[in-house]
């Protein structure tokens, strides 16, 4: 079940030695190169070697599926496997393969709602990986979250849009490459407008006058390589062009992005816990406390053993979701997307917990990546849309999965367990 296509498990073998002979050991070069150059860290040389490298070895653009041109699409299912392999080293390889985040998203937005006048400016650079960009949707001031609160505004202006609003936790900004900024707001603010239809999505040149950064925003306590910035956009004017799809569209745009947002974060995930699970196991190989090697004290070994059952379980549950997206669409299968958004961050902190536990003190250091992908893991359970958000969709789906169960049974399915035992059918 849930078996790959022949050419997506060679591209699979292909992103495994790719890891092997290339990925694992740029990691300290790009640790090195990231401090050594101070403020121009984002953009370290390792990294677009590494890019080069993948289009040679034709491991580019794979999350994307949807043709476009001089891209050939692969199924979902297929992807789930590259882009796991890929989150065992996640601050590298998913940008090396351009399968990272925001660019995905903002490429699949242009792919699926963009012009051809849209997609030559601003799709075809980004997937030629000569161009970066941003998503701008969260807000401070309001609980973003539920998106359909978004408040920055976007007047229409005879030829222009004009867009005032603040914006933070927007990744990528920094970037020098970072040249489109894919900005969600509200261009219908009368009472009467349906919820869902009042917003509207624009694209917005970086250089733009009136769009300045405030300030860059640290995740738990610490700078992250992929920094995040706080944003005001204060009478931006834009060509009424640059309107991204229909007026209106911007909130069903925003959930048709975040779907396979999701679905990628949580395969990059399971990388991540695999590669956390092996440095444990590697870890309490060659430790020992109070004369026992680690590798033999009880609670370590539940330790591997729930590891291993928990990533497995995780998997697949994400398998069985790309498989839905790929037979039965997104839309059909948004509730098991919001299930794996939930399940697998959490997995997978459990796990490199344990990890981080079995390497004492080491575990905190940089000098292992188990701190990064600890908070990697933390921050997805927000990203995207936290925890609480996916579970309440996932309960009314199934709530309304029994309603419609129980419709020609007026006295519900359980009304027979409190007829006395002589009237009982069963």
């Amino acid at each position: 079940m849930f078996q790959t296509s022949a050419r997506g498990a060679e591209l699979a073998e292909r992103m495994q030695a790719f890891l092997a002979d290339e990925v694992y050991r740029a990691e300290r070069i790009h640790a090195e190169q990231v401090a050594e150059a101070g403020a121009t860290r984002r953009q370290p040389p390792v990294l677009e070697e590494l890019k080069q490298r993948a289009k040679q070895l034709g491991l580019w653009n794979l999350f994307l599926p949807h043709p476009e041109e001089d891209h050939q699409p692969i199924a979902n299912l297929d992807y789930a496997h590259i882009a796991e392999l890929s989150g065992r080293s996640p601050h590298l390889a998913p940008e090396a393969i351009n399968g990272s985040a925001p660019d995905t998203g903002n490429m699949e937005l242009l792919s699926l709602f963009g012009t051809a006048e849209q997609k030559q400016q601003w799709l075809r650079p980004l997937m030629d990986g000569t161009m970066r960009s941003a998503y701008v949707m969260t807000e401070p001031q309001v609980a973003s979250s539920d998106a359909s609160n978004i408040e920055t505004s976007i007047v229409r202006d005879g030829d222009e849009w004009v867009v005032n609003g603040r914006k933070w936790w927007i990744s990528g900004v920094l970037r020098p490459q970072c040249e489109l900024l894919v900005l969600l707001g509200i261009t219908d603010q009368s009472d009467e407008a349906p919820r869902h239809r009042r917003h509207s999505t624009v694209l917005i040149p970086r250089d733009t006058p009136g769009v300045r950064v405030v300030r860059e925003l640290s995740v738990l306590g610490y700078e992250p390589f992929e920094s995040h910035v706080e944003m005001v956009f204060e009478d931006v004017r834009i060509p009424v062009e640059n309107l991204l799809g229909e007026v209106g569209g911007g909130f069903a745009m925003s959930q048709a992005r975040l779907g396979p947002g999701r679905i990628h974060h949580c395969m990059r995930m399971i990388g991540m816990a695999e590669r956390a699970l092996e440095l444990m196991i590697d870890r309490v190989h060659g430790r020992s406390t109070f004369g026992v090697p680690l590798v033999d004290q009880g609670v370590v070994r539940d330790w591997i053993a729930d590891s291993r059952m928990e990533i497995d379980q995780a998997r697949l549950y994400v398998l069985y979701t790309a498989h839905l997206m790929d037979t039965v669409g997104n839309k059909e299968a948004a509730s098991q997307i919001s299930g794996i958004k939930v399940v697998v961050p959490n997995m997978a902190a459990k796990v490199i917990n344990r990890a981080m536990q079995a390497f004492g003190g080491a575990g905190l250091d940089g000098g292992v990546p188990l701190a990064r992908m600890y908070a990697e893991a933390r921050i997805v359970r927000i990203a995207d849309g936290p925890d609480e958000v996916h579970r309440r969709s996932l309960a009314r789906t199934e709530l309304r999965r029994f309603a419609d169960a129980v419709t020609p049974r007026p006295h519900g399915l359980t009304a027979h367990l409190d007829q006395p035992s002589e009237e009982r059918d069963d």
